[in-house]
């Protein structure tokens, strides 16, 4: 794969990832329901992203405090929750 081709698979990922939160996650992450940590806010990302991807992941996949398993993407595989949690982190730290 060439640098341009590597590019552009980042930029579908993170295209995806993006539509994955505007459909799923954005409706507790744009507003801080439930103590859910907004999007963009790195001072609330900060301590989360530094546990780790696994860790964050595994939060992402399993719910965690009043997010449930997947958020509410149900229907999504892991390479898309994968993508929605690397598009936040992108926007939030």
């Amino acid at each position: 794969i060439s640098g341009d081709e590597t590019s552009a698979a980042a930029k579908t990922e993170i295209a995806d990832g993006k539509d994955i939160y505007n459909s799923s996650c954005q409706i507790c992450h744009a507003t801080g329901t439930a103590g859910a940590p907004k999007l963009g806010d790195k001072k609330a990302w900060a301590p989360r992203i530094a546990k780790g991807m696994d860790t964050l992941f595994s939060s992402v996949l399993n719910g965690l405090n009043a997010m449930p398993p997947r958020g509410t993407c149900m229907n999504c595989s892991e390479d898309e929750l994968r993508a929605a949690m690397k598009y936040i982190i992108e926007q939030s730290s």
